[in-house]
């Protein structure tokens, strides 16, 4: 029987373990889809305790903790942290065959070399164990991202934003690279009730009174080229789906002041302007070199009365149903056909779409090798059958050799294991295929590949240096 979670972990041949232990392993991370706090990271933000690092803003965990029956004063509420751990520690336990189960240990030895396991019998120590090496200079935010080897982050940030935080860290003279990425999904969600307010906003930041699309549209170009010039090369939009709803300017012009009248809008409305908001978004980065990535197929905000107690992204949205191929497919074209069509990364929540994700990028590759990428599974993919549907789809329909690789999509400084994570699982599927003879035990194409995706080819692909 194997031991759990040893240095073999996931990897099952000596193969595997060759191209992990020897190579993949000693790759740095660039961690180029993320949300940590940017002020933590200028102001190298030490956490008072376990809880406050493991717990605050996990939203993975509070939705394990509820299932498991914990009060949600345990979870968002404001109950004691060594309380709220007592109860994370009840729940592990429960989470076997969950990805929380190997995440948790993999965290708790990777950060602070303990390998029991995570009980209500070891909680206390545990956690006693833990706060106590929190105290260390070298576990503030700055030092947990120099112990796991990180190179780059991007930020998750609004249009809005003064970056200043990135500033600051840029000018600290922080080894590590703090880049931020440009999400405005503010500025396209238009249905939402606070639409016009957040407009408003965005013209005070441009000193100017948004009244039309079309002045928007140019405060928006002017914080695109304000990210730029803060190292911006990446736009991410968080989309239920794709749209291609035809429509001309004159009728965004009139959705747009509706909304800004707070004046109700029908689905095609919403759906037209979504379009051409996209649309605009999409050649703005064209125009600026930038990479640009669609995250679709999230139902978000499902439980009214969480929602209205918590808030957004509090563990209350789940996996969408969406018939999308098409839309998507003409978006794309759409942009490709005007020459507006830059590097772009797909993200399906669904993995249902994994293969037509997979095929879709091949319409429109061309200029660069894997220019058009498949995203890796993203949130509730995230784990090993996951990840390995994402990568077999990928490989069947498209050139696994030329994929990113890995992101932690995470607010929390303990989640680069997730890239431990992926990287042993990559190096198990291609070792297992040598030892079945479906590929050739070619040592050097074998690490080239494994080396290229868990580094080299987003190093490339990104253009951060």
């Amino acid at each position: 029987m194997k031991q759990f979670m040893d240095e073999d972990f996931l990897l099952q041949n000596d193969v595997a373990k060759d191209l992990f232990h020897n190579h993949a392993a000693k790759m740095p991370i660039i961690d180029y889809h993320c949300h940590l706090i940017p002020r933590m990271v200028a102001e190298d933000y030490h956490f008072k305790n376990i809880a406050e690092l493991w717990l605050g803003g996990d939203h993975y965990k509070w939705r394990a903790m509820r299932a498991n029956g914990v009060p949600e004063k345990y979870c968002t509420g404001d109950a004691p942290d060594w309380e709220k751990f007592e109860k994370w520690a009840e729940t592990v336990p429960y989470t076997f065959r969950n990805p929380l189960y190997h995440w948790t240990h993999l965290e708790l030895k990777t950060a602070f070399g303990i390998t029991k396991l995570l009980s209500p019998k070891t909680a206390r120590e545990i956690y006693d164990e833990c706060n106590e090496k929190l105290k260390l200079p070298e576990f503030g935010a700055r030092g947990l991202m120099r112990h796991y080897h990180v190179e780059c982050v991007c930020t998750t940030d609004d249009p809005i934003d003064d970056l200043r935080y990135h500033k600051k860290t840029r000018e600290s003279g922080f080894e590590i690279k703090m880049l931020p990425a440009w999400r405005p999904d503010k500025a396209m969600n238009i249905e939402k009730p606070d639409y016009a307010d957040y407009i408003k906003k965005l013209g005070e930041v441009n000193n100017t009174n948004i009244t039309t699309f079309k002045e928007m549209i140019d405060a928006l170009q002017k914080r695109h080229d304000f990210f730029t010039a803060n190292g911006c090369k990446l736009s991410d939009h968080g989309v239920e789906e794709f749209y291609d709803d035809p429509y001309t300017d004159s009728q965004i012009e009139i959705i747009f002041e509706k909304a800004m009248r707070k004046q109700h809008l029908a689905v095609e409305e919403v759906r037209q302007y979504k379009h051409a908001f996209l649309k605009v978004c999409g050649e703005m980065d064209a125009d600026a070199g930038w990479t640009q990535q669609y995250h679709y197929g999230a139902i978000r905000d499902t439980n009214t009365l969480m929602y209205k107690q918590l808030g957004p992204d509090t563990g209350f949205d789940s996996i969408g149903q969406f018939n999308t191929a098409k839309a998507m497919a003409h978006f794309l074209n759409e942009l490709n056909v005007e020459g507006k069509l830059t590097r772009t990364i797909l993200y399906c929540l669904n993995p249902c779409d994994n293969d037509m994700v997979a095929s879709m990028i091949g319409n429109f590759q061309g200029d660069e090798p894997g220019k058009m990428q498949f995203g890796s599974g993203w949130w509730f993919n995230d784990q090993l059958d996951g990840n390995t549907k994402q990568i077999n789809a990928l490989s069947n329909l498209g050139i696994l050799s030329r994929f990113v690789g890995m992101l932690t999509d995470s607010r929390s400084f303990l989640s680069y294991p997730r890239h431990e994570y992926f990287r042993r699982l990559l190096c198990n599927i291609l070792g297992t295929d040598v030892e079945q003879g479906l590929l050739p035990n070619d040592h050097d194409a074998l690490v080239r590949m494994v080396e290229d995706i868990s580094y080299n080819n987003a190093r490339r692909y990104f253009k951060f240096y």
